[in-house]
């Protein structure tokens, strides 16, 4: 190994060793300046050899773990040789676990290649938007120069930042200003909403009332036409029973008088203020004369039956 080191440098190092010195212009330097120049050329040759020496020894270095990978490779080879049998029979399960690696691997792919994709749509619109930041920060640096012109103004701030704090507390008062203007608005609101059911309800009370109302003055007008009607009734009855009593007068003077003539006729000297006793005298007197005279008529019919007979 030693030979072929010392070879490989004398063949690399050889034309470089004995390459001719250009000629310079400063042939005029002195024979101690030329030694050191010529010392500080070996010096840097023999730095250059060191270098490719050690170069050299670690190429070996690799070459040499190479061979020692092969001879282990070899080995293992052989040893898989020896498992061959075995590796046979699990080459379908091992194959089909390997197919459905490769489409795993494959989807994983497909969903990696989608994240890339969407990813750098994300970048492009992150691009945008930087950009779009960058376009609002060179258009709000008049601001900063605005800040300036206050601070160089006013006598109250000292630093930009009591400008912002300042503004910010103006900010913050006027939300909450218009956070009370809008809670009163919503409290006028609901009172409006309020007065307005208030309004509907009553509102819908009084045309109940209106309705019931007119419903009782239609009772009224009704149970006053019947009033009306019924004192017409009422006068008609009180008519039609004056004249019921009267005639019912009459009638008790009629029978009273027959009465009297009956007790006459009779000699009797009985009396009563009763008219149904007083009628019942009196159809008893009529009866008996009813019979009475039927027994005549039919005597005096037998007589002249008798009469006819004998002439």
């Amino acid at each position: 190994m030693s030979v072929s080191l010392e070879e490989y440098f004398r063949t690399t190092f050889e034309d470089k060793l004995l390459v001719k010195m250009p000629e310079r212009e400063d042939d005029h330097l002195t024979p101690a300046t030329r030694l050191l120049e010529k010392r500080r050329e070996m010096s840097e040759v023999e730095q250059a050899l060191a270098a490719q020496k050690e170069e050299f020894q670690m190429k070996m270095e690799s070459l040499q773990q190479r061979r020692e990978e092969l001879e282990r490779k070899e080995y293992q080879l052989k040893e898989s040789l020896l498992k061959f049998d075995k590796f046979l029979k699990e080459n379908d399960s091992k194959r089909s676990r390997a197919v459905k690696k490769a489409e795993d691997e494959k989807e994983h792919k497909k969903t990696k290649d989608k994240e890339i994709t969407r990813l750098l749509e994300e970048k492009g619109e992150l691009e945008q938007q930087r950009n779009k930041f960058m376009m609002r920060l060179e258009k709000r640096k008049i601001f900063n120069t605005f800040l300036d012109r206050v601070l160089e103004s006013a006598e109250e701030f000292q630093e930009s930042r009591d400008v912002i704090a300042r503004f910010e507390t103006l900010v913050a008062t006027h939300k909450d200003l218009m956070d009370k203007a809008s809670k009163s608005q919503d409290a006028v609101d609901g009172h409006k909403a309020e007065l307005m059911k208030f309004t509907e309800e009553k509102n819908n009370e009084i045309l109940s009332h209106n309705n019931q109302l007119a419903m009782l003055q239609t009772r009224l007008d009704t149970a006053q036409g019947d009033a009306v009607k019924w004192e017409s009734v009422w006068t008609h009855i009180k008519n039609t029973a004056a004249k019921k009593t009267l005639l019912l007068g009459r009638i008790k003077m009629a029978t009273h008088n027959l009465f009297q003539l009956v007790n006459r006729h009779q000699k009797q000297s009985g009396s009563t203020d009763l008219t149904e006793e007083q009628l019942s005298k009196i159809q008893t007197f009529i009866m008996d004369l009813t019979q009475i005279t039927t027994e005549i008529k039919r005597g005096e019919a037998i007589g002249t039956s008798i009469g006819a007979t004998s002439s």
